[in-house]
């Protein structure tokens, strides 16, 4: 390709490099660079591309975008924005994959990635169309899975995955949106047929800094939506629809006012029972995923299935057929007589709605293990230390993804809310055997929560990932043999 088709799109202050030039690809990585390529200089959390650009050349570079002058001599073309280029050059290398692509874009701080599962199996279930799915826990298309990296990959990544999507056949995408992407512009120039926001509790605080600009970053979701979804029993919903660039239309458990809301709502241990009101209707819905919050996430994605124009009897009678997500209130089948659940609760509103929906299906004790991880928003710590061991009948805290921190000094932040009798809760650091006291302790019906893991099957201790998957963990510790 030409440098000149490649660099079309862009925003271009000044430019040293001929339009003529051939390119053989883009590149954000000096150590992923290869010969002939676009090198983009980003300005990343710890180091700045700019650096890198003698070894992105050593290595082959044939030109680079950045937004200050190279110090060695090269072509180079000087942007506003560099995170905004490389989303820009991506796209267009890979041939524009989101235009050929209907996408479904979900924000929120919980309940993302429950909701796209749920959207991407009524889309299926009602058009027969093979739909790719992006997010926390894997990146699926047709009969590949593969283990995601983070919520939204950078854009060159997501480009590349959106043009094998649609290579192998897919009509339609639905992604988790993280706020990370939408600040950092790792989407940027995506058009969303429907975006959909679940709710804003606290979290990301590292990053965002305060829950103003964290609210900032998910309601630009909304200005590259032809449609928005909205939760209007979040209480940012109100700034969410006034600065909304699209139409939109809103869900509720509990104000009539909302476009689609649910009514007579019946929690089993097995399955969630529920009525969809809207204007003219009124449909009975199942869902096989007990638990309170499967509420709010069924009702956000029958609400961009309204949204998409899917029949909403088609749309309910697929969620009839949707089972729960890998670390989602997890059921690890131990054969005991006690219940253990894993889930990937690590934000304050998270743990307290898991908490509070184990409560109604506790016959015996609750019992909470949860930890918090490091390098992250602190201020959260002391926050899910009182909500564990006000919910819970007995609470251990314990390591979680200490990152470079001390686990130790972790555990302190998150005392400095516990107000609880030292009799309901104790501290044992080392979550293996955290977990183990759990299991020991484990009395005849008592609901033990794993918070915080979910999914994920490593533990992030300094800056290396050690494998650690609790459901090997917990079939160990009882001498079960794991179920395949």
């Amino acid at each position: 390709m030409k440098l000149g088709e490649l660099t079309a799109g862009l925003d271009i202050l000044q430019s040293h490099a001929d339009p003529e030039l051939d390119v053989t690809g883009v590149s954000f990585d000096s150590r992923r660079t290869k010969e002939g390529e676009v090198f983009v200089a980003i300005r990343g959390f710890e180091t700045d591309g700019h650096r890198y650009i003698p070894a992105a050349v050593k290595a082959g570079a044939r030109c680079v975008v950045c937004e200050e002058k190279p110090e060695i001599d090269v072509p180079y073309i000087l942007v506003p924005n560099a995170r905004r280029a490389l989303a820009i050059l991506s796209a267009a290398w890979f041939g524009h994959p989101a235009k050929e692509l209907k996408i479904v874009g979900v924000t929120g701080t919980n309940g993302k990635t429950t909701t796209t599962h749920l959207i991407k199996t009524i889309i299926e279930t009602c058009t027969g169309d093979m739909v790719g799915l992006i997010g926390t826990n894997a990146n699926v298309f047709g009969d590949v899975e593969e283990e995601a990296s983070r919520t939204s990959p950078e854009s060159y990544d997501l480009q590349h995955l959106l043009r094998r999507m649609a290579d192998a056949g897919c009509k339609w995408v639905v992604m988790e949106v993280s706020s990370h992407a939408l600040a950092l512009d790792r989407v940027y120039g995506i058009e969303y047929e429907v975006g959909v926001f679940t709710n804003l509790t606290q979290d990301h605080l590292d990053f965002h800094k305060t829950m103003e600009e964290y609210l900032k970053a998910k309601s630009l979701l909304f200005s590259q939506s032809k449609k928005g979804v909205i939760n209007l029993d979040d209480p940012h919903a109100q700034y969410l629809i006034e600065n909304a660039k699209c139409p939109v239309k809103t869900f509720s458990e509990h104000d009539v006012t909302a476009d689609i809301v649910a009514k007579r709502i019946k929690l089993s241990a097995d399955k969630v029972e529920f009525c969809v009101l809207t204007i003219g209707l009124l449909i009975d819905v199942e869902v096989g995923i007990p638990s309170r919050f499967t509420v709010q996430n069924a009702l956000a994605a029958v609400t961009a299935a309204s949204q998409l124009g899917i029949d909403l009897q088609c749309a309910v009678r697929a969620l009839k057929n949707c089972r729960g997500v890998k670390g989602r209130m997890e059921v690890v089948p131990t054969g005991r007589d006690f219940t253990v659940i894993i889930d990937y609760a690590h934000t304050p509103d998270a743990l307290q709605k898991v908490l509070e929906t184990c409560r109604e299906l506790t016959k015996g004790r609750l019992v909470c293990l949860f930890g918090c991880g490091g390098d992250r928003d602190p201020t959260k710590r002391p926050v899910m230390g009182e909500i564990a061991t006000r919910l819970a009948d007995f609470t251990i805290i314990t390591s979680d993804n200490p990152r470079t921190e001390e686990p130790g000094r972790i555990i302190e932040d998150i005392l400095k809310g516990v107000s609880a009798p030292k009799s309901r809760y104790t501290v044992i650091e080392n979550r293996r055997e955290a977990i183990a006291y759990a299991l020991d302790t484990a009395q005849k019906d008592d609901l033990i929560v794993l918070a915080g893991k979910g999914h994920e099957t490593y533990q992030i201790i300094g800056r290396e990932k050690h494998h650690f998957d609790e459901r090997e963990v917990v079939f160990e510790h009882l001498g079960v043999k794991m179920p395949h």
